[in-house]
């Protein structure tokens, strides 16, 4: 009882004084309590019990692989009558495929051997004839159905969601249907002293020999709980997102008692046992023709070593993996901070295997560490590496990008990749990268795991985190709790309209109808794989039921949660004509505007708002049918940049710039989209070039003269003069972005603090705790005087990791535990200094990239005007194409920078010189004052600006800054310090400060230490940046 009481009180409370007595009072055949001791004393204790709720836990949870925890039988119904329209080899033998995720305990998606019979202890003899061996975890009845092209990785893997799969809609639903005997009981109380826990699976072999002709032993425990010793050895079963439950289900087998497990390398004889294996397998095909390869010659026909291992219990195969050595570690280590686990020069060329293959039966499965750890040793290898591809290969599944490994991921940790420089290769010559480091091949998530790591435990976290929209800040929030190496997040949820973002959708090269924030783009996405970690779940929020905790979508499903993530932005919404009647020739200053007035009518089947990437194919694929072949007139409506790139993908699709008019309402302010007058100037004029007909200070009036607006036909306008009516054939809307009235009906409903947008702390939360919210949606409580500060201001990559350092602390051991400041110190808002960044392609064309500081926005003639401006630098003339501007500020940082070009240029390299001082751009103001800079695309492309742009450059100076302030000796202060009491006035000096630091620098250690420090640097990055000499190089 104390041991009970230690943990939780709640069943006293319920159940009274005595429960546990009256408990171990009513056993019968059905119902046991079971304890160990110690020297006499109880330790622990356990009860058991066979009767079991399958129809709950048929409903509940995806139970498929182990044949619902039911006995065989023949009228089992574990199919639905009719095929999805899905390509046969997809989705052959398989019982049901969505886009839940399968995490690492839902391994039935590697083997289903289970039907496979053992001789010895009859342990296999009811384990049941079930093929659907990659059925993804869960269908759920929350996401809509649609189509994609799926990955190789993930269809071989169930474990890997994808954002979208066809299915038929009858059969998204489809539940298989055991008719069978139930072959499982469950642990109703667990509780066992601290100092056993590690003997917790002790009482496993006991209770199953109290119920002979039971199978699986199954428990069910609260999400907030933290993983404890005894469900490790259990399977996590994942649950529909449709779950009634607040429960997770672990299962464990009775073979799963066997210590028998031998691992080793396979031989000819294994192919039976293999082939039996994997039969139910998409990749079966690809797994037997690897096998073959290592049995034939142990290698592959280009030479590369090929191993294979077999885990073998009484003498049956249930397990097989497949490796190679990795051939392009060079790649690997310049793409990936895989340094962040290992110690490159350590490990030598030959210890780098890559797993291609990894099936284990998923009663074994808590043997996974193990297998791999025993591959690491038989294979003489150091590390491993898995890759995840993005998209399959020629819509094949038996190709080279297929890897078949999925129950072991969660063993493995992701690796962040690398911001890679963009070479300016024709001017380096033979001092640029080699070519396995500069190639271009396609991207990959890359998984990782060496010796070390397989000894390093990760912690789980079944709490219910549910994100709500797909948005810039929604994705790094995700990122950056998948990349935590030493976690494991088992529910992870995403609700979002059209899934995940990143399918690549538009083959329009580098047209985009929308302008970019530069946050994200399609091979983020790749390298990132979120689809392997989050369920997704297509819908719309329609309602939060707060006391409850789950999220209703328009389907009518739910979703619960524990966590709530708000993140779903602003949207470009359909507008509301004014309904002047032009024809009595009415001016703006004459009608009635109401900029929170919504449109209710009928939305015209013709208008476009263009909100991401699935709207834009929409349109264009409305445009390719309708418009192009025919005639007609197209308006593009808004003062946002958007219109712009839109007015260019429509010429770039061969639309005549006549057909296009550009009507932009009336500024809601002095400042334009783009705030730079010679680009402005150069875009207005390349659209006049490209006739196409621009209108100013126009509102939108009425569609089809006030009737039916579906579809339109025309559009009329009121100005600060007379009105003008267009005929059209198609309508874009550009005009103001606002929170969808659905969302906002939403969150007003659930009575979260709303004010014009969703109030917030500066810790994220709503007036709910258990709700959090951040980017565009939201604004900061009044209480903070900061309204014309909010989240848009900065930008959304670095507010979703800020949002995800603020949770981690609720469930990352190894972080401070929150702790909320006092009332009367919550009063400043926080100020995030990542770069505020947009970019696009204009009409001209022009590539264009702006990147400045976060700021309440402010016109530039009056910015520059200020007496603390600074320096500006400006090359080149917009109209020409080759216009380069960039902002010093006072303390000598770069602060803001404008590039407007004919030709492409390196964005990801100019963005990095953000935030950097001058002088480490080679001096850049004295060169500039002295004439020397005619050209600042050339000026960025000489060699020696390279270790400028590359991604540990931060860290170089976080080591020198470290150096500065570091003392040479207790008697003699640091250089920082002496630079502060400079400034303090504490030291009275003879001479210039700046001379008296540069005499002090030299005569000190500091000198030759930061000289050691950049060399290093240089040397260890040798393979990005051969383009610098050191010592020792000739």
């Amino acid at each position: 009882m104390p041991i009970f009481m230690r943990h939780d009180t709640s069943l006293r409370e319920i159940y009274g004084e005595y429960f546990l007595a009256e408990l171990i009072e009513a056993q019968d055949e059905e119902n046991y309590c079971v304890i160990c001791e110690d020297k006499g004393t109880a330790v622990g204790f356990m009860s058991v019990c066979s009767q079991v709720n399958m129809e709950l836990l048929h409903q509940c949870f995806n139970l498929g692989p182990f044949h619902g925890l039911c006995k065989p039988h023949p009228d089992d119904i574990l199919e639905p009558e009719k095929m999805p329209s899905v390509q046969q080899s997809e989705m052959e033998n398989e019982s049901l495929q969505t886009i839940q995720k399968t995490d690492e305990e839902s391994v039935e998606q590697d083997i289903h051997s289970l039907e496979e019979e053992v001789k010895e202890e009859v342990l296999f003899e009811h384990l049941p004839e079930h093929s659907a061996s990659l059925s993804t975890s869960t269908s759920d009845d929350t996401h809509e159905s649609y189509e994609e092209e799926k990955s190789a990785s993930e269809m071989s893997c169930g474990f890997l969601k994808t954002s979208k799969v066809s299915l038929a809609i009858d059969n998204e639903d489809f539940r298989p249907v055991y008719k069978g005997a139930s072959s499982a009981f469950c642990i109703q109380l667990f509780c066992i002293d601290e100092k056993y826990e590690t003997r917790s699976l002790d009482f496993m072999q006991f209770v199953f020999s109290l119920f002979p002709h039971k199978d699986f032993c199954i428990i069910s425990v609260p999400h907030l709980t933290p993983e404890f010793i005894l469900i490790q050895n259990f399977v996590r079963i994942v649950p529909f997102n449709t779950s009634i439950l607040d429960n997770d289900l672990y299962v464990f087998h009775r073979a799963g008692l066997l210590k028998s497990i031998n691992i080793r390398l396979a031989t000819t004889n294994d192919v039976p046992g293999v082939e039996n294996l994997i039969r139910t397998l998409d990749l079966n095909q690809s797994i037997m023709e690897d096998f073959t390869k290592y049995n034939m010659a142990r290698r592959d026909p280009d030479g590369t070593t090929v191993q294979t291992f077999v885990a073998e219990v009484l003498n049956q195969i249930v397990g097989v993996s497949i490796i190679r050595t990795e051939m392009d570690i060079e790649y690997i280590r310049s793409h990936y901070n895989i340094e962040d686990f290992i110690y490159y020069n350590h490990h030598q060329r030959e210890e780098h295997g890559h797993i291609h293959h990894f099936v284990l039966n998923p009663i074994f499965q808590h043997y996974t560490k193990y297998f791999l750890k025993e591959i690491l040793r038989l294979s003489f290898k150091s590390c491993l590496y898995y890759l995840i591809y993005p998209q399959s290969r020629e819509g094949k599944f038996q190709n080279p990008y297929a890897h078949s490994l999925t129950s072991a991921l969660h063993y493995l940790v992701p690796v962040r990749p690398r911001r890679q420089i963009v070479y300016p290769l024709e001017e380096l010559g033979i001092n640029a990268p080699s070519k396995e480091v500069s190639k271009d091949q396609p991207s990959y998530a890359l998984y990782h795991t060496n010796r070390k790591l397989m000894l390093e435990p990760k912690v789980t976290i079944n709490a219910r985190i549910v994100v709500v929209g797909a948005s810039n800040v929604g994705i790094s929030f995700l990122e950056t709790f998948i990349f935590c190496p030493h976690l494991k997040f088992n529910n992870l949820t995403l609700i979002s309209i059209h899934g995940l973002p990143g399918r690549n959708l538009l083959n329009t090269g580098q047209r985009k109808f929308l302008a970019s924030d530069h946050c994200f783009n399609d091979k983020d996405y790749a390298l990132m794989s979120l689809c392997s970690w989050v369920n997704v779940v297509v819908g719309k929020m329609i309602g939060i039921n707060r006391a409850a905790k789950h999220v209703i979508l328009s389907s009518e499903k739910i979703v619960p949660y524990d966590h709530l993530i708000l993140c779903t932005g602003q949207q470009y919404q359909v507008p509301c004509p004014t309904e002047a009647d032009i024809t009595k020739l009415l001016t703006n200053r004459e009608i009635k505007k109401d900029r929170r007035q919504r449109y209710t009518g009928k939305v015209p089947s013709n208008l476009f708002t263009l909100n991401d990437e699935e709207d834009c194919l929409r349109a264009l694929k409305w445009m390719n049918e309708n418009f192009i072949p025919s005639e007609g007139n197209v308006i593009i409506y808004g003062n946002t940049i958007d219109i712009y790139t839109t007015v260019e993908t429509l010429l770039y699709l061969g639309i005549s710039g006549n057909r296009i008019h550009m009507v932009q309402p009336p500024l809601s302010s002095n400042i334009t989209c783009i705030n730079n007058y010679a680009v402005e100037n150069a875009v207005q004029e390349a659209l006049l070039a490209a006739n196409v007909s621009i209108y100013h200070e126009a509102i939108l009036a009425q569609w089809n003269d006030g009737e039916d607006p579906d579809p339109i036909t025309c559009a009329s306008f009121t100005t600060p003069t007379k009105p003008f009516k267009i005929q059209c054939a198609a309508f874009f809307s550009f005009h103001e972005k606002d929170v969808d009235y659905e969302t906002f009906k939403a969150l007003n409903d659930s009575c979260l603090v709303y004010d014009g947008r969703l109030v917030i702390d500066t810790t994220f939360h709503t007036n709910d705790i258990t709700i959090r919210a951040a980017g565009p949606l939201t604004k900061f409580s009044n209480r903070y005087y900061a309204n014309g500060w909010t989240h848009s201001s900065f930008s959304s990559k670095e507010i979703g990791f800020q949002l995800a350092a603020t949770m981690l602390k609720l469930f990352d051991p190894t972080l401070e535990p929150v702790i909320e400041p006092p009332g009367d110190l919550d009063r400043l808002i926080p100020i995030y200094k990542g770069a505020k960044i947009k970019g696009g392609l204009l009409p001209g064309p022009y590539y264009y990239l702006h990147v400045g500081k976060p700021m309440i926005p402010t016109p530039l003639d009056v910015q520059v005007t200020q007496g603390d401006f600074g320096l500006q630098i400006i090359t080149g003339k917009a109209k020409e194409g080759n216009y380069f501007r960039i902002h010093i500020n006072k303390y000598q940082m770069v602060e803001t920078i404008t590039c407007l070009s004919s030709k492409p240029f390196p964005t990801s390299n100019y963005i990095t010189l953000f935030g950097q001082h001058e002088q480490l751009l080679n001096n850049l103001c004295s060169r500039h004052r002295e004439g020397l800079i005619t050209d600042l695309y050339s000026f960025f492309e000489e060699p020696w600006s390279m270790a400028i742009f590359h991604d540990r450059f931060i860290d170089l100076k976080k080591e020198l800054r470290q150096i500065l302030a570091s003392k040479e000796n207790e008697e003699i202060p640091s250089m920082e310090n002496v630079v502060l009491r400079i400034v303090d006035e504490e030291i009275n000096l003879c001479e210039k400060p700046r001379k008296y630091l540069q005499k002090l620098f030299q005569q000190t250690i500091y000198k030759s230490e930061v000289e050691k420090s950049i060399l290093h640097y240089l040397h260890y990055n040798n393979y990005h940046l051969p383009m610098y000499a050191w010592p020792g190089i000739v």
